[in-house]
């Protein structure tokens, strides 16, 4: 299947309206209004195979919104990760330089804008793509200790030139159709309690503890802070309005929510939370002030060194550092686009979705962008599954979610009044959602039921959607195996299982080789 074409797209003709004449040009020029907006509607439901997919242009609209408003703090967060706003407050890499926050700010949102808006495009899935948080991490804490920033970034483009090689040779989409049936469910279902973790430890409701269990309910079993009590508000509102099917019902929450948190600032100033403030605002604060629009400096774009990194730390090294990246970006990807179709009620009975040749090929394009941006790769985010669960099924939802982010470029202040703790409200009721898919896994079979329930816990328990996807591997194969069915394991699976030993080995292994 080639990028850009579609079985699903719909063949019937274009039909005027009653107010137009049958030509073209004329066409354009008499017809009313009204007529020109179902045009409009028409050509998108032709594009974008909208009523095919029982969803409407209003829905995808509503739900490119939500995946927006959701996924919206990343523009926030990768420059607080990445970059700084001088050398005391970002990480140095090797030779004492740092990447400036705002140029890293507005990198993130145009990186995110095209990849996402193309996705939409040539995918027609309704998933949005930003800078991966997984990535970003293990760039700024592990990666420029030993190389300079552009290095680093000249790892993350061949990283994403090698995931684009798997993409067009249709390695990934065979690997993609080893994976059992069972497997996916699992996949599924642990991004579902994943997302939802993350919302209740952003949102503060789930905190670490110093001494006794690794975590606890607020604090010392109990919700103090402010910001919690509006996530916990959100939740419930958002829970009553799907459960009630009512249409937008996770848009208007987190409007409604966001609203009520601006409230509470108002009244209370609250404050972000920091060390001597651990009950404010996680990431925003919802307060408007200042100015709205500002210029975006994108000195970033093009600053990056393909393979300055094999000659600073040898090709070895340079090589393990790729290796992390690859298997990191290729198996969290796969694991959150089967999680998101399913969601979405677009996969067939095997995991399988409609363009999915393409999918991974612009998943895999978004590494080497964001390599060349210096934005870090970016790959296809979980938090896509709030505008699903919104009713988005089809990629004009990523289109506009797109738009939205190349806006943010000049609206910072706007993409930060949402405070997180909105953002994870949503997080949490898609994760029950995504949760649902448990159900077909047949956990009287133990040799299912052990790599299926370990692909469920591990990837809440370490926060990485790959662990989940490596422990599931192994163990399927390991276990189905030792029960006398190993003639009914794909080879493939045994090949990755084994690349996901060396992975989760990777650290001894690489200091007993020397890397």
């Amino acid at each position: 299947m080639s990028i850009g074409t579609s079985s699903e797209t719909s063949t019937d003709e274009f039909e005027p309206g009653p107010g137009a004449q049958r030509t073209g040009a004329t066409e354009l020029t008499t017809a009313s209004p009204a007529t020109r907006a179902s045009g409009a509607k028409v050509f998108l439901d032709r594009i974008f195979s909208i009523t095919l997919r029982g969803s409407t242009v209003s829905r995808e609209i509503r739900g490119g919104l939500v995946t927006f408003f959701t996924m919206a703090y990343i523009v926030i967060l990768n420059p607080l990760i990445l970059g700084g706003f001088n050398a005391s407050s970002a990480p140095l890499d090797v030779t004492g330089a740092f990447l400036p926050a705002a140029q890293v700010g507005a990198v993130t949102g145009l990186t995110a804008g095209v990849l996402t808006i193309l996705f939409g495009i040539f995918a027609n899935l309704p998933f949005g793509l930003a800078a991966g948080l997984g990535i970003n991490s293990f760039l700024a804490v592990a990666v420029v200790k030993d190389v300079s920033w552009p290095e680093a970034m000249g790892l993350v483009v061949i990283n994403g030139v090698l995931i684009v090689l798997f993409g067009v040779t249709g390695a990934r989409t065979a690997i993609f159709r080893a994976v059992p049936r069972e497997l996916k469910a699992a996949i599924t279902v642990g991004i579902g309690l994943f997302i939802a973790f993350i919302g209740f430890v952003d949102s503060g409701f789930v905190r670490g503890t110093q001494a006794g269990p690794p975590v606890q309910l607020g604090d010392n079993g109990s919700i103090t802070t402010l910001p919690t009590l509006v996530f916990v508000i959100g939740l419930v509102l958002m829970g009553i309005l799907v459960a009630r099917k009512i249409q937008g019902g996770l848009l208007i929450g987190i409007v409604a929510t966001t609203a009520l948190a601006m409230l509470v600032e108002a009244i209370w100033h609250i404050g972000p939370s920091g060390p001597k403030n651990p009950g404010g605002w996680h990431l925003n604060t919802p307060v408007l002030s200042g100015r709205l629009v500002s210029i975006p400096d994108l000195s970033l774009v093009g600053h990056f060194d393909l393979f300055g990194a094999f000659s600073r730390i040898g090709l070895l090294a340079g090589l393990t550092l790729v290796f992390t990246l690859v298997f990191t970006n290729f198996f969290d990807a796969m694991g959150t686009m089967t999680g998101l179709a399913k969601g979405a009620g677009l996969a067939q009975k095997d995991g399988t979705f409609p363009r999915l040749k393409a999918a991974f090929i612009i998943e895999g394009f978004g590494a080497v962008l964001g390599g060349v941006n210096s934005g870090s790769s970016n790959t296809v985010y979980v938090d896509s599954a709030s505008g699903i669960g919104e009713g988005a099924r089809t990629g004009l939802a990523s289109v506009v979610t797109g738009a939205l982010f190349l806006g943010s470029m000049f609206l910072t202040p706007l993409t930060s009044v949402v405070p997180l703790e909105v953002a994870s409200s949503a997080l949490v009721v898609v994760g029950t959602m995504m949760a649902g898919q448990i159900r077909e896994i047949d956990f009287r079979k133990f040799s299912v039921a052990l790599p299926s329930f370990l692909t469920i816990v591990t990837m809440p328990l370490t926060y990485s959607i790959a662990n989940g996807i490596g422990a599931g591997f192994v163990t399927w194969v390991l276990v189905r195996s030792a029960s006398g069915k190993a003639r009914k394991i794909h080879p493939l699976m045994w090949v990755v299982a084994a690349g996901f030993v060396v992975y989760f080995v990777r650290g001894p292994l690489g200091h007993l080789i020397g890397a």
